[in-house]
Protein backbone atom coordinates (compact mmCIF):
# COMPACT_ATOMS: atom_id res chain seq x y z
CA UNK A 1 0.00 0.00 0.00
CA UNK A 2 2.34 2.55 0.96
CA UNK A 3 4.10 2.14 -2.52
CA UNK A 4 1.12 4.22 -4.24
CA UNK A 5 1.40 8.26 -3.83
CA UNK A 6 -0.55 9.79 -1.26
CA UNK A 7 -3.02 11.37 -2.89
CA UNK A 8 -4.06 7.75 -4.32
CA UNK A 9 -3.82 6.48 -1.14
CA UNK A 10 -5.85 9.31 0.26
CA UNK A 11 -8.83 8.74 -2.33
CA UNK A 12 -8.84 5.37 -2.53
CA UNK A 13 -9.47 5.49 1.85
CA UNK A 14 -11.66 8.40 1.40
CA UNK A 15 -13.71 5.66 -1.07
CA UNK A 16 -14.19 3.46 1.50
CA UNK A 17 -14.92 5.76 4.22
CA UNK A 18 -17.27 6.76 2.04
CA UNK A 19 -19.23 3.61 1.35
CA UNK A 20 -19.29 2.86 5.29
CA UNK A 21 -21.08 6.14 5.86
CA UNK A 22 -23.52 5.47 3.47
CA UNK A 23 -24.02 1.99 5.27
CA UNK A 24 -24.70 4.17 8.16
CA UNK A 25 -26.52 6.45 7.00
CA UNK A 26 -29.34 3.89 5.58
CA UNK A 27 -29.03 2.45 8.95
CA UNK A 28 -30.36 5.43 10.88
CA UNK A 29 -33.16 6.18 8.20
CA UNK A 30 -34.24 2.33 8.96
CA UNK A 31 -33.93 2.46 12.67
CA UNK A 32 -36.58 5.42 12.38
CA UNK A 33 -34.86 7.48 14.94
CA UNK A 34 -33.32 10.59 13.01
CA UNK A 35 -32.02 12.97 15.97
CA UNK A 36 -32.64 15.83 14.48
CA UNK A 37 -31.10 18.96 16.40
CA UNK A 38 -31.78 22.59 14.61
CA UNK A 39 -28.64 24.26 14.39
CA UNK A 40 -29.93 27.31 12.89
CA UNK A 41 -32.07 28.94 9.98
CA UNK A 42 -32.72 25.99 7.32
CA UNK A 43 -29.84 24.25 9.28
CA UNK A 44 -30.42 20.46 10.15
CA UNK A 45 -28.20 18.20 11.62
CA UNK A 46 -29.40 14.18 12.07
CA UNK A 47 -27.75 11.20 14.19
CA UNK A 48 -27.23 10.22 10.45
CA UNK A 49 -24.74 13.14 10.02
CA UNK A 50 -23.05 13.27 13.20
CA UNK A 51 -22.26 9.15 12.64
CA UNK A 52 -21.26 9.65 9.17
CA UNK A 53 -18.67 12.17 10.00
CA UNK A 54 -16.84 10.25 12.66
CA UNK A 55 -16.88 7.33 10.99
CA UNK A 56 -15.27 9.20 7.58
CA UNK A 57 -12.91 11.40 9.85
CA UNK A 58 -11.92 8.87 12.81
CA UNK A 59 -11.07 6.76 9.45
CA UNK A 60 -8.58 8.72 7.75
CA UNK A 61 -7.09 10.35 11.21
CA UNK A 62 -5.96 7.27 11.24
CA UNK A 63 -4.38 6.54 8.01
CA UNK A 64 -3.00 9.86 7.90
CA UNK A 65 -2.58 11.84 10.94
CA UNK A 66 -0.78 15.03 9.99
CA UNK A 67 -3.65 15.75 7.49
CA UNK A 68 -6.28 18.43 8.44
CA UNK A 69 -9.29 16.78 7.81
CA UNK A 70 -12.60 19.80 8.54
CA UNK A 71 -16.26 18.08 8.49
CA UNK A 72 -19.16 19.89 8.71
CA UNK A 73 -20.26 19.23 11.64
CA UNK A 74 -17.52 20.22 13.55
CA UNK A 75 -14.99 18.67 16.29
CA UNK A 76 -16.73 15.33 17.59
CA UNK A 77 -15.58 12.24 19.92
CA UNK A 78 -14.10 10.11 17.60
CA UNK A 79 -14.00 7.45 20.09
CA UNK A 80 -16.43 5.06 17.63
CA UNK A 81 -17.53 1.38 17.40
CA UNK A 82 -14.82 -1.02 15.61
CA UNK A 83 -16.86 -1.80 12.83
CA UNK A 84 -16.84 1.78 11.44
CA UNK A 85 -13.20 1.91 11.12
CA UNK A 86 -12.58 1.22 7.44
CA UNK A 87 -8.95 -0.31 7.09
CA UNK A 88 -8.96 -1.14 3.94
CA UNK A 89 -8.45 1.03 1.03
CA UNK A 90 -10.05 0.60 -2.68
CA UNK A 91 -7.86 -1.45 -4.40
CA UNK A 92 -9.75 -1.21 -8.19
CA UNK A 93 -8.98 2.65 -7.87
CA UNK A 94 -5.46 1.66 -7.14
CA UNK A 95 -5.09 0.43 -10.63
CA UNK A 96 -5.13 3.76 -12.11
CA UNK A 97 -1.85 6.16 -12.53
CA UNK A 98 -1.28 9.38 -10.65
CA UNK A 99 -0.59 12.09 -12.50
CA UNK A 100 2.83 12.91 -12.50
CA UNK A 101 2.28 16.69 -10.95
CA UNK A 102 0.58 15.02 -7.86
CA UNK A 103 2.92 12.22 -6.84
CA UNK A 104 5.06 13.89 -4.71
CA UNK A 105 3.07 16.07 -2.18
CA UNK A 106 3.31 15.54 1.41
CA UNK A 107 0.76 15.20 4.39
CA UNK A 108 1.01 18.88 4.95
CA UNK A 109 -0.35 19.98 1.38
CA UNK A 110 -3.50 18.19 1.68
CA UNK A 111 -6.82 19.62 3.43
CA UNK A 112 -9.42 16.89 3.60
CA UNK A 113 -13.16 18.60 3.53
CA UNK A 114 -16.15 16.01 4.79
CA UNK A 115 -19.89 16.48 4.15
CA UNK A 116 -20.79 13.60 5.90
CA UNK A 117 -24.49 14.31 4.67
CA UNK A 118 -25.08 16.65 1.89
CA UNK A 119 -28.67 17.35 2.00
CA UNK A 120 -29.98 16.87 4.98
CA UNK A 121 -33.38 18.59 5.09
CA UNK A 122 -34.00 16.53 1.45
CA UNK A 123 -33.15 13.54 4.21
CA UNK A 124 -35.39 14.47 6.46
CA UNK A 125 -38.25 14.92 4.38
CA UNK A 126 -37.47 11.67 2.54
CA UNK A 127 -35.89 13.04 -0.54
CA UNK A 128 -33.54 10.09 -0.41
CA UNK A 129 -31.86 10.53 -4.00
CA UNK A 130 -30.50 13.75 -3.14
CA UNK A 131 -28.49 12.66 0.06
CA UNK A 132 -24.84 12.75 -0.62
CA UNK A 133 -21.52 11.94 1.28
CA UNK A 134 -19.28 14.55 0.10
CA UNK A 135 -15.07 14.02 1.18
CA UNK A 136 -12.91 16.65 -0.84
CA UNK A 137 -9.38 16.34 -0.96
CA UNK A 138 -7.35 19.80 -1.76
CA UNK A 139 -3.18 20.04 -2.39
CA UNK A 140 -2.46 23.43 -1.98
CA UNK A 141 -5.46 25.40 -1.36
CA UNK A 142 -6.58 23.65 -4.67
CA UNK A 143 -9.58 21.40 -5.51
CA UNK A 144 -7.95 18.27 -6.59
CA UNK A 145 -9.85 14.78 -5.53
CA UNK A 146 -13.33 13.90 -4.66
CA UNK A 147 -15.52 11.19 -3.78
CA UNK A 148 -19.45 11.47 -4.01
CA UNK A 149 -21.52 8.65 -2.67
CA UNK A 150 -25.45 8.43 -3.03
CA UNK A 151 -26.26 6.20 -0.26
CA UNK A 152 -29.54 5.56 -1.58
CA UNK A 153 -29.13 4.61 -5.46
CA UNK A 154 -30.57 2.35 -6.99
CA UNK A 155 -27.95 0.10 -9.55
CA UNK A 156 -29.75 -2.02 -12.58
CA UNK A 157 -28.22 -4.95 -10.21
CA UNK A 158 -30.38 -4.01 -7.61
CA UNK A 159 -27.86 -2.61 -5.29
CA UNK A 160 -27.50 0.29 -3.34
CA UNK A 161 -25.47 3.10 -3.22
CA UNK A 162 -23.11 4.84 -5.91
CA UNK A 163 -19.74 5.76 -5.65
CA UNK A 164 -18.21 7.99 -7.82
CA UNK A 165 -14.65 9.59 -7.86
CA UNK A 166 -12.65 12.50 -9.48
CA UNK A 167 -9.05 13.36 -9.99
CA UNK A 168 -7.83 16.17 -11.79
CA UNK A 169 -5.63 14.85 -14.32
CA UNK A 170 -6.87 11.51 -14.33
CA UNK A 171 -10.52 11.64 -14.96
CA UNK A 172 -13.34 10.18 -12.83
CA UNK A 173 -15.18 6.71 -12.53
CA UNK A 174 -18.07 4.87 -10.65
CA UNK A 175 -20.06 6.86 -13.68
CA UNK A 176 -20.34 6.70 -17.23
CA UNK A 177 -20.82 10.57 -17.49
CA UNK A 178 -22.81 11.92 -20.55
CA UNK A 179 -21.36 14.53 -22.78
CA UNK A 180 -24.30 15.89 -24.16
CA UNK A 181 -26.96 17.71 -22.35
CA UNK A 182 -30.42 17.25 -23.19
CA UNK A 183 -31.98 17.99 -26.50
CA UNK A 184 -31.03 21.07 -28.06
CA UNK A 185 -32.24 22.70 -24.40
CA UNK A 186 -30.59 24.85 -21.82
CA UNK A 187 -31.22 23.42 -18.65
CA UNK A 188 -30.04 24.49 -15.50
CA UNK A 189 -29.85 23.04 -12.19
CA UNK A 190 -30.30 25.29 -8.60
CA UNK A 191 -31.18 25.13 -5.11
CA UNK A 192 -34.45 23.45 -3.88
CA UNK A 193 -35.20 25.50 -1.05
CA UNK A 194 -33.03 28.29 -0.82
CA UNK A 195 -33.97 30.79 -3.59
CA UNK A 196 -34.19 34.97 -3.28
CA UNK A 197 -34.71 37.77 -5.49
CA UNK A 198 -30.77 37.86 -6.56
CA UNK A 199 -30.89 33.84 -7.21
CA UNK A 200 -33.76 34.31 -9.43
CA UNK A 201 -32.24 37.47 -11.63
CA UNK A 202 -29.17 35.32 -12.16
CA UNK A 203 -31.36 32.53 -13.35
CA UNK A 204 -33.50 34.78 -15.39
CA UNK A 205 -31.17 36.34 -17.15
CA UNK A 206 -29.83 32.45 -18.33
CA UNK A 207 -33.06 31.84 -19.97
CA UNK A 208 -33.03 28.58 -19.19
CA UNK A 209 -35.83 26.09 -21.03
CA UNK A 210 -36.12 24.54 -18.11
CA UNK A 211 -34.64 24.58 -13.76
CA UNK A 212 -34.16 21.36 -12.13
CA UNK A 213 -34.71 22.38 -8.18
CA UNK A 214 -32.89 19.96 -6.64
CA UNK A 215 -31.07 19.62 -3.04
CA UNK A 216 -27.87 19.44 -2.38
CA UNK A 217 -24.14 20.36 -4.33
CA UNK A 218 -23.24 16.63 -4.95
CA UNK A 219 -26.42 16.25 -6.51
CA UNK A 220 -26.36 19.19 -8.79
CA UNK A 221 -23.34 18.20 -9.72
CA UNK A 222 -24.04 14.58 -10.81
CA UNK A 223 -27.24 16.32 -12.92
CA UNK A 224 -24.35 17.93 -14.84
CA UNK A 225 -22.53 14.57 -15.02
CA UNK A 226 -25.73 12.79 -15.78
CA UNK A 227 -26.43 15.05 -19.06
CA UNK A 228 -29.99 16.29 -17.11
CA UNK A 229 -28.76 19.68 -17.21
CA UNK A 230 -25.99 21.73 -18.20
CA UNK A 231 -25.21 24.77 -15.29
CA UNK A 232 -25.33 25.27 -11.88
CA UNK A 233 -26.15 28.08 -10.75
CA UNK A 234 -26.43 29.61 -6.86
CA UNK A 235 -26.05 33.51 -7.17
CA UNK A 236 -25.75 34.03 -3.57
CA UNK A 237 -24.03 32.72 -0.50
CA UNK A 238 -25.16 29.72 1.64
CA UNK A 239 -22.86 26.71 0.85
CA UNK A 240 -19.46 25.95 2.26
CA UNK A 241 -16.04 24.88 1.31
CA UNK A 242 -17.30 21.30 2.43
CA UNK A 243 -20.11 21.36 -0.26
CA UNK A 244 -18.10 22.36 -3.24
CA UNK A 245 -14.52 21.23 -2.61
CA UNK A 246 -15.49 17.31 -4.02
CA UNK A 247 -17.95 18.55 -6.48
CA UNK A 248 -15.47 20.98 -7.72
CA UNK A 249 -12.53 18.24 -7.62
CA UNK A 250 -15.13 15.56 -9.82
CA UNK A 251 -16.80 18.09 -11.97
CA UNK A 252 -13.07 19.47 -13.05
CA UNK A 253 -11.84 16.03 -13.52
CA UNK A 254 -14.62 15.43 -16.19
CA UNK A 255 -13.85 18.26 -18.38
CA UNK A 256 -16.31 20.58 -16.63
CA UNK A 257 -15.70 23.95 -14.55
CA UNK A 258 -16.85 24.62 -11.11
CA UNK A 259 -16.29 28.57 -9.68
CA UNK A 260 -18.12 31.18 -7.85
CA UNK A 261 -20.38 33.82 -9.80
CA UNK A 262 -18.03 36.17 -10.69
CA UNK A 263 -15.61 33.55 -12.35
CA UNK A 264 -13.84 33.06 -9.48
CA UNK A 265 -12.64 29.49 -8.09
CA UNK A 266 -12.39 29.17 -4.36
CA UNK A 267 -9.68 28.04 -2.51
CA UNK A 268 -9.43 25.06 0.43
CA UNK A 269 -6.92 25.99 2.45
CA UNK A 270 -6.11 25.08 6.05
CA UNK A 271 -7.34 28.60 6.92
CA UNK A 272 -9.04 29.32 4.82
CA UNK A 273 -12.81 30.48 5.78
CA UNK A 274 -15.87 27.95 5.52
CA UNK A 275 -18.73 30.21 3.70
CA UNK A 276 -18.70 30.42 0.22
CA UNK A 277 -19.94 34.19 -0.34
CA UNK A 278 -19.68 34.12 -4.09
CA UNK A 279 -21.79 31.63 -5.06
CA UNK A 280 -21.61 28.69 -7.27
CA UNK A 281 -21.52 28.99 -10.87
CA UNK A 282 -20.84 25.12 -12.77
CA UNK A 283 -21.20 24.02 -16.00
CA UNK A 284 -20.95 20.67 -17.65
CA UNK A 285 -18.13 19.38 -19.92
CA UNK A 286 -18.80 20.77 -23.75
CA UNK A 287 -21.17 23.49 -22.36
CA UNK A 288 -19.42 27.08 -22.88
CA UNK A 289 -18.86 27.80 -19.60
CA UNK A 290 -17.25 31.70 -20.09
CA UNK A 291 -21.05 32.50 -22.52
CA UNK A 292 -22.75 31.28 -19.15
CA UNK A 293 -20.37 33.34 -16.77
CA UNK A 294 -20.98 36.24 -19.19
CA UNK A 295 -24.85 36.29 -19.15
CA UNK A 296 -25.03 36.63 -15.44
CA UNK A 297 -25.87 40.23 -15.00
CA UNK A 298 -23.32 42.60 -13.89
CA UNK A 299 -25.65 43.82 -10.91
CA UNK A 300 -25.67 40.32 -9.78
CA UNK A 301 -21.81 40.29 -9.90
CA UNK A 302 -21.66 43.67 -7.95
CA UNK A 303 -24.06 42.68 -5.14
CA UNK A 304 -22.22 39.50 -4.32
CA UNK A 305 -18.65 41.43 -4.52
CA UNK A 306 -19.37 43.74 -2.56
CA UNK A 307 -20.38 41.06 0.53
CA UNK A 308 -17.06 39.00 0.32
Amino acid sequence: MAQHPLLMRVVAFSITAANRAGEIIREVLNKGELGIVDKGKDDLQTEADRSAQRCIVASLNRHFPKVKVIGEEGAMDLKIPPEWLTNEADSDFLRNKCPDSLKNITEEDLVIWVDPLDGTSEYTQGFLEHVIVLIGVSVNEKAVGGVIHQPFFKTDSGAIGRTIWGVKGMGIGGIEPTTTPPDGRFVVTTTRSHSNALVQSALDALKPDEVLRVGGAGYKIIQLLEGKAHAYVFASAGCKKWDTCAPEAVLEANGGILTDIMGNHYLYGKNVAFPNKGGVLATAKGVNYQEVLNKIPTQVKETISKKL
